[in-house]
């Protein structure tokens, strides 16, 4: 969408990670794989497949609760909505002064953001909990995930908090070509059709509910590859 200014792919995976990490926190990290610490024993087959049945339904609902919230506060056909819940009304006015008018859906993507962590966090912490009760190794893996989540919670907030502020520069040049599709066709605007399907401001709002959507789908990787391991050992010890 043209938000950012595309860059070479530069420095590999590992070594960009690494720069993330201080000596004091890569001291963490190797405390983490040190085979000497205790470790519970591995749990019953039986039990870690209803462990594993129990921490699914719990990253679905989490996953659904946040995707329905997206999609709902982003639809025409709100409902009863808090008002910081649902999709800012529109400016459907001239003269445009863009930065007031970017300047609620920037809170609104805010709230969003919020919403995320609180209810992605806990299920993060809930998710290491049954890992660590499932085997040796899956605790291990908690261990990795919750001295990574430390590490770089704050990289990563500092981050996505960008990605509103980054929302704002779509917004401005969705309305500029907007006015120069006008300009060039010789036709008077009318902001009462800003809105109508293929609009600019319509556009908008459909991709800023695309971000928000998949800021979900990334937040929840690292609860998501949990889930995937330990349906992995489960798997294997059921073959």
């Amino acid at each position: 969408m043209a938000m950012v200014d595309a860059v070479a792919a530069g420095n590999n995976f590992a070594e960009k990670l690494g720069l993330w990490v201080h000596f004091t926190e890569a001291i963490i990290l190797a405390a983490v794989h040190d085979d000497s610490i205790a470790s519970p024993p591995k749990m019953h087959p039986e039990a870690q497949s209803a462990a594993c049945v129990a921490v699914g339904v719990e990253f679905d609902r989490v996953r659904d609760s946040l995707v329905n919230a997206v999609t709902k506060s982003c639809s025409p056909n709100l409902g009863k909505l808090q008002a910081h819940s649902a999709l800012p009304e529109p400016r459907l006015e001239l003269p445009m002064d863009l930065a007031s008018a970017y300047m609620p859906y920037r809170r609104f993507y805010e709230a969003h953001q919020r919403d995320m962590e609180l209810r992605i966090q806990p299920l993060r912490v809930n998710l290491r909990e049954a890992l660590a009760k499932a085997s040796p190794a899956l605790k291990k893996l908690a261990d990795l995930d919750a001295a990574f989540e430390g590490i770089l919670r704050e990289r990563e907030r500092q981050l996505l908090s960008t990605v509103p502020l980054l929302l704002k520069k779509r917004f401005e040049q969705l309305f500029k070509d907007h006015q120069q599709k006008l300009a060039d066709m010789q036709q008077a605007d009318n902001p009462a059709g800003w809105t109508q399907a293929g609009a600019w401001l319509a556009r908008f709002c459909n991709e800023l509910q695309m971000l928000l959507l998949a800021e979900v789908e990334l937040r929840l990787q690292p609860a998501m590859g949990l889930i995937e391991a330990i349906n992995e050992e489960n798997k294997q010890d059921t073959q």
